[in-house]
């Protein structure tokens, strides 16, 4: 019996250092599977510098200095850069497999939206991580199963605040240009299905911050810009006209006046 006894004492022991090395590590655990999942889902490389876990157990959790790297082909440092996320965390879901968040603060984006000969690197991002989600990896194939974990996300509310784009392209000869990125909130994410998986979550707030994005460089008093983001989304250019009429109840001056009015379409495209 006292043998057996030692032996449970043993291994609770064994638990408690492994339970205390978790809890000592957490933020670089945390760091890791950012850093890893992120680059799996976008196909670019994703670098955390810092995971803050120290009031994980009141729900709280902050990323600093989040960033997205570029697809092949693109000269930027980034196409994405996070100053501060932070989330809020209902603590007693966490051991459910629908985890609720109450809030996600994305503070101080910094978007660089670049343009090349086979389209943007936001726009690229945006369709790795849409064919992720759909369950293809960007590159071919099935796609991993986001580390086995089957679990799901509610998020009540999703801010992107004090946000900037800038725009890149050899077209603009050295020029630089740039605005301010518009706050973004996104309400019940995953709520009406249930719950949503990482990647179909990261696939909505990529996709809003990418038409932000779009509709801000699209006001940019650049013809280069506006002729490159007709060629991006020149399939789509019917559904801008379309988009117009239905809000105007007739055709648009502005596409009348052809490029000069690129950006405001392009705005009705992204729904802003």
């Amino acid at each position: 019996m006292k043998k057996i006894l030692i032996g449970l004492i043993v291994i609770v022991a064994i638990v408690a250092a492994g339970l205390f090395y978790i809890w000592q590590n957490l933020g670089s655990l945390i760091k890791t599977a950012v850093e890893d999942a992120g680059s799996t889902v976008t196909q670019v490389k994703v670098s955390l510098k810092e995971a803050d876990a120290g009031n994980v157990t009141q729900g709280a959790l902050a990323l600093r200095g989040l960033v997205v790297g570029n697809p092949s082909g693109f000269k930027t440092d980034s196409a994405l850069q996070f100053g501060e996320i932070s989330v809020k965390i209902d603590p007693s879901t966490v051991t459910s497999d629908t985890i609720v968040i109450k809030e996600v603060i994305i503070g101080q984006p910094h978007v660089t939206y670049e343009f090349a000969a086979s389209g943007s690197n936001i726009g690229t991002i945006q369709k790795n991580v849409e064919k992720f989600s759909a369950g293809g990896k960007a590159g071919g194939g099935a796609a991993p199963s986001e580390g086995g974990s089957k679990k799901k996300v509610v998020i009540e509310n999703l801010y992107v605040r004090d946000g900037r784009v800038d725009v890149s392209a050899d077209f603009l000869q050295g020029q630089k240009t740039g605005a301010t990125l518009p706050t973004i909130h996104l309400k019940d994410i995953g709520k009406s299905s249930g719950g949503a998986t990482p990647a179909q979550v990261a696939e909505q707030v990529i996709a809003a911050i990418s038409k932000a994005a779009t509709s801000t460089v699209a006001k940019l008093d650049v013809d280069a810009i506006k002729n490159a983001l007709n060629k991006e989304l020149g399939a789509k250019m019917g559904d801008v006209q379309k988009t117009l009429e239905q809000s105007t109840g007739g055709a648009s001056d502005m596409l009348k006046k052809g490029t000069g009015g690129a950006g405001d379409a392009l705005k009705g495209l992204m729904g802003k």
